[in-house]
């Protein structure tokens, strides 16, 4: 009897799994084949479908696509390719932001005297007028135009054209954008991506000019590790706290594990 009702046991529990719901799921034909599905314990990937891209990845892709618009606008208009495409990665989320895929607006810039196509997006306040372009080589086109017609940006075009961080800093000095971290957001992903590369073919420099600099470039950034102080810092490379906190917009001595600082 003890054995009769184990054997009538398994025999139910194979009957239960074998139950599983199912689901239609397209094939690779458009057709649509049936699998089963356990419950929420497995969920099925349609055929076909990748995986979505890492970070890294979509920067890579971006700086490809968008590095040679990069180069044409700094031979037009003097801004450094590397600034562009950094300012570019930032602000679009290497294109993945709303603005950069559903108005090919990769800078955020916004209607002012605009008669364009709009957007209108959460921004400062709700609902803020952002320009519309057909393609995102406009809205590249727009950005050099909005740094090079505006008197606020003058004192950058006196820089030597290669010279990313001045571009960087001078940006924030002149109010292109309110975050304190912003030049040093945009150094980190110039010297990370290696996009002075784009600079040095624009002007025909030879490869591996800055590479030859890489150690000192080492010296002039710093990656905040666990235990590090300001002070401890600025023991280390012969400065000061005060000279931190200048060259990297900082009001107190507060800093975190992974923060970039620059080391004038």
């Amino acid at each position: 009897m003890k054995i009769n009702r184990i054997l009538l046991l398994f025999v139910l529990s194979i009957f239960i799994y074998s139950c599983g719901s199912r689901k239609k799921v397209p094939g690779k034909s458009g057709s649509e084949r049936e699998v089963v599905v356990q419950g929420d314990a497995k969920r099925h990937i349609p055929e076909g479908t990748s995986a979505p891209m890492g970070h890294a990845e979509s920067v890579e892709q971006y700086i490809a696509m968008f590095g040679p618009i990069a180069q044409e606008e700094m031979q037009l208009y003097k801004i450094p390719a590397s600034i562009t495409l950094a300012q570019g990665i930032l602000e679009s989320g290497a294109g993945k932001g709303r603005l950069s895929r559903n108005a090919n607006n990769h800078f955020g810039i916004k209607c002012h005297g605009w008669n364009g196509d709009k957007i209108y997006h959460d921004d400062d306040a709700r609902q803020e007028c952002f320009r519309k372009y057909n393609h995102p080589k406009y809205s590249y086109r727009d950005h050099s135009l909005f740094l090079a017609e505006r008197r606020r940006y003058a004192e950058l075009f006196e820089l030597d054209i290669d010279d990313y961080k001045g571009w960087a800093r001078g940006l924030k000095r002149a109010g292109y954008a309110t975050d304190r971290k912003y030049p040093n957001k945009l150094i980190d992903l110039i010297e990370r991506y290696q996009l002075y590369r784009f600079d040095e073919e624009v002007l025909g420099k030879p490869s591996g000019t800055y590479a030859d600099v890489s150690d000192e470039r080492a010296n002039t950034t710093y990656i905040v590790k666990k235990g590090d102080t300001l002070y401890s810092i600025a023991k280390r490379y012969s400065t000061t706290v005060a000279e931190l906190q200048r060259s990297n917009d900082l009001d107190g001595t507060t800093i975190s594990i992974g923060q970039l600082l620059y080391i004038n």
